[in-house]
């Protein structure tokens, strides 16, 4: 009765899942919101500065006011969702997904806050000029309603025009406040009997008002009061915008984006899927399970948070799959080991999920530690890369270490797999009778031929003849910095047919905009990629767009850097990869000892210079999206070697005394080859996930696909033949100063039973 109670539970746990997920995963999708890049849109970077005074302070609530200014003028767009974020204090950010006409919209986002007071019939009264900075205020009035209260700079200026307007019967006696008044196109008598008229309020004067401070009812809600001061505010900033950033993107290169992406991540999936059933058996079934689960369960909270979904974006939640897919193997490897030297299926899985614990921690910790300092040094889509890294790190943690447990628990403790050990892929001739009493440190593998120790210093040559190449061609090549790093202009185009440069740089030549940096790309050749270094104007823009969407009948992408956000990307780039690196190294060492700390890190930058050398030898372009992914290397190539340290540290508490570096090599030789398994089906699993990324994805993440494809390779490479090998070489220094070492059994790490170094 207990047997068929697990079995009952588990298969009731699988409809419970594909009953949620197939009832509700459709409304999930719909309120999924995207981003730019892959519905078309624009984003732009304002620059706060003062009018007139350039010594004049910009206080925080002036870029408040002035936001609160920019998010009236969208609501007339009629953008369903748009996003306005304050940034540093004096700058602010405004996103505009699916905005069919782009060059109304920034042309109505660039003027200035005009604030004006006019009659009845339109005749201008006052402005913003007149009226003191910052004084306006949500406030209640004598009968408790809401009301603005406000200042004005020349009480008897005021006092006159009020007294003109009192004397003029209802409904004449108005005075009608504006933003952004337009001479023959707005008028009061015309909006006033619409039900959202355009005017901000329209509050009758009854009497002369020689004052100063000014009072404005009505029938406001408190919300109104709050919105209409803002609104004063913001009309009477001595401030100007200016546009240091910006991108668009056109609608047909953001459907084709996602459309080819989504096309993209279903095949890597399906291929991590494949992977894990053939592999794992059974476990691997499991793994699919919950890794579906994991999907539903990103794009779930991705929705509740009201996150942006973008290329990268999409990118991260699929990487994010390699993740999980991680500490799956993790586990299902231990549990292999355990049955090998002939324990139970239930001790074996007990054991297996005990032991894989703390690496899965550590791992996922440490790749934590990169996204969030992405997340603070990125900007705009890279933040939403490194938002969705960290919440599928967070995910796959609860899915791959409770929820596969949960699911394989039921059947292991069912009894109804015992004895039946080819369910986990593992044949019954690879198992050792438990009499024998053989230590999983002793089992053969498909390794045990390699000697990494012995051929470290092999290694250590490739790897600085490497490294010395690259740093020779950086050198002479430098890097390909897109406009991100070196500021300009970028275009992008998408033709119907075939393009060449020779067309594209006689067309650009024709229309005023000559340019000799063009590059074709594109599976049909039909995407062209035009680089400026000047730094284009609003009407310069404008007029571009417009020639090449009427030539090659699509909307072309522009992007515009100024130097100053260029040198300030530059600055955060190295700042991120610094943060990183230094939080690692201080976790490891904590975690470990500073000897693997140290070694981790010099992996770590070997892997990050190779990286960099390799886009240097290949030309590609270096974009704010290749520091997102050198970090997310960082954080895989850590992941890598923790999980190999924390074997090593396993294997070297079954030890009382290291009398010789033959010894130690030995535990190192055979912690490699006991892991090696877990590090190729890891870096297999993620690789057909960037593979179909770099050939099936949109092009504006092939750059970022293919520094990924580089960096995992050149990650696993060094923590197995660089970082392990260093901290060998640190050790055995310690055994030559002290002639052995003694193991630590007493010192304890959090989650383990095994004692340290």
């Amino acid at each position: 009765m207990k047997i068929r109670g697990r079995i009952v539970s588990f298969l009731l746990l699988l409809v419970l899942f594909a009953g949620t997920i197939g009832t509700t995963i459709n409304p999930i999708l719909k309120d999924v919101k995207l981003g730019l890049d892959l519905q078309g849109g624009f984003e732009v970077l304002y620059q706060v500065k003062p009018l007139k005074d350039d010594d004049q302070e910009i206080t925080e609530s002036m870029v408040v006011d002035t936001a609160g200014a920019l998010s009236k003028r969208i609501d007339v767009l009629g953008v369903s969702e748009p996003n306005i974020q304050v940034e540093s204090n004096n700058r602010i950010r405004v996103q505009l997904a699916g905005v069919e006409d782009q060059e109304s919209a920034r042309a109505l986002l660039s003027t200035q806050a005009n604030l004006t007071f006019r009659d009845a019939d339109d005749n201008l009264i006052l402005d913003g000029s007149d009226l003191k900075e910052g004084k306006a205020k949500g406030d209640f009035g004598e009968s408790g309603a809401p009301v603005v209260t406000l200042e004005m700079k020349d009480p008897n200026k005021f006092g006159e025009v009020t007294s003109e307007l009192s004397k003029k019967m209802p409904p004449e006696n108005v005075l009608v406040i504006w933003l952004d008044f337009e001479e023959g196109v707005d008028s009061y008598k015309e909006e006033i009997m619409k039900p959202d008229p355009a005017f901000v309020s329209a509050p009758r004067v009854s009497h002369t008002i020689n004052s100063s401070n000014v009072e404005i009812s009505g029938n406001f809600t408190v919300e109104e009061t709050k919105e209409l001061a803002g609104i004063l505010n913001a009309g009477a900033l001595p401030v100007q915008l200016e546009e240091i950033y910006s991108t668009s993107v056109g609608a047909q290169f953001g459907e084709q984006a996602l459309n080819k992406t989504i096309l993209a991540g279903i095949i890597g999936i399906a291929l991590v899927f494949i992977f894990m059933l053939v592999y794992y058996r059974l476990p691997g079934f499991v793994a699919v399970v919950t890794l579906s689960l994991y999907i539903y369960l990103i794009l779930l909270v991705f929705t509740k948070i009201n996150g942006v979904l973008t290329l990268p974006g999409i990118a991260a939640l699929m990487l994010g799959v390699g993740m999980a897919v991680d500490a799956n193997i993790l586990t299902y490897e231990r549990i292999r080991e355990e049955l090998r030297v002939g324990k139970s299926i239930k001790t074996s899985f007990d054991a297996g999920a005990k032991s894989s614990f703390t690496a899965i921690l550590d791992a996922n910790i440490t790749t934590l530690l990169a996204a969030v300092v992405l997340f603070i040094f990125g900007t705009s889509s890279v933040k939403g890369f490194a938002m969705m890294l960290m919440i599928s790190i967070l995910v796959s943690f609860i899915t791959a270490v409770w929820g596969s447990r949960l699911l394989l628990g039921l059947l292991v403790n069912s009894e109804l797999l015992d004895g039946k050990p080819g369910l986990f892929g593992i044949s019954k001739k690879r198992i050792h009778p438990a009499y024998e009493k053989v230590d999983t440190l002793d089992l053969t593998t498909k390794f045990d031929r390699f000697d990494f120790v012995g051929t470290r210093k092999r290694f250590f040559t490739l790897s600085i003849i490497l490294l010395i190449s690259g740093a020779i061609v950086l050198g002479i090549f430098k890097l390909n910095l897109g406009i991100d790093f070196s500021s300009g202009t970028r275009v992008e185009v998408l033709s119907e047919q075939a393009l060449s440069h020779g067309e594209i740089e006689e067309f650009v030549d024709s229309i005023g905009y000559p340019a000799t940096d063009i590059v074709i790309s594109g599976e049909e050749k039909n995407i062209g990629v035009i680089r400026y270094v000047d730094e284009f104007t609003q009407d310069e823009i404008n007029k571009l767009k417009s020639n090449l969407a009427e030539h090659y009948g699509a909307e072309p992408n522009i992007s515009t850097v100024s130097p100053t956000v260029g040198k300030e990307l530059v600055k955060n780039a190295i700042y991120a990869l610094a943060f990183a690196a230094i939080g690692i190294i201080i976790y490891v060492a904590f975690r470990f000892e500073w000897r693997m700390g140290l070694a981790s890190i010099i992996g770590l930058l070997h892997d990050a210079f190779f990286m960099v050398a390799a886009f240097s030898i290949l030309r590609l372009e270096v974009d704010i999206t290749f520091v997102a992914a050198v970090l997310t290397i960082v954080g895989y190539s850590i992941n890598d070697t923790i999980v190999t340290f924390d074997r090593i540290r396993e294997n070297l508490n079954r030890r009382n005394v290291i009398k010789d570096s033959k010894e130690l090599a030995d535990i190192v030789n055979k912690s490699l080859r006991q892991t090696l398994t877990r590090s190729v089906n890891t870096v297999l699993t993620v690789i057909f996930v960037v593979v179909a990324l770099m050939l099936l994805g949109a092009e504006s993440i092939q750059n970022f696909s293919i520094a990924l494809l580089i960096g995992l390779i050149a990650g696993t490479y060094s923590s197995i033949f660089i970082s392990a090998q260093i901290w060998y070489n640190l050790k055995k220094r310690e055994m030559e100063v002290k002639g052995s070492i003694k193991i630590d059994k007493e010192k304890k790490q959090w989650g383990s039973d095994e004692p340290v170094v």
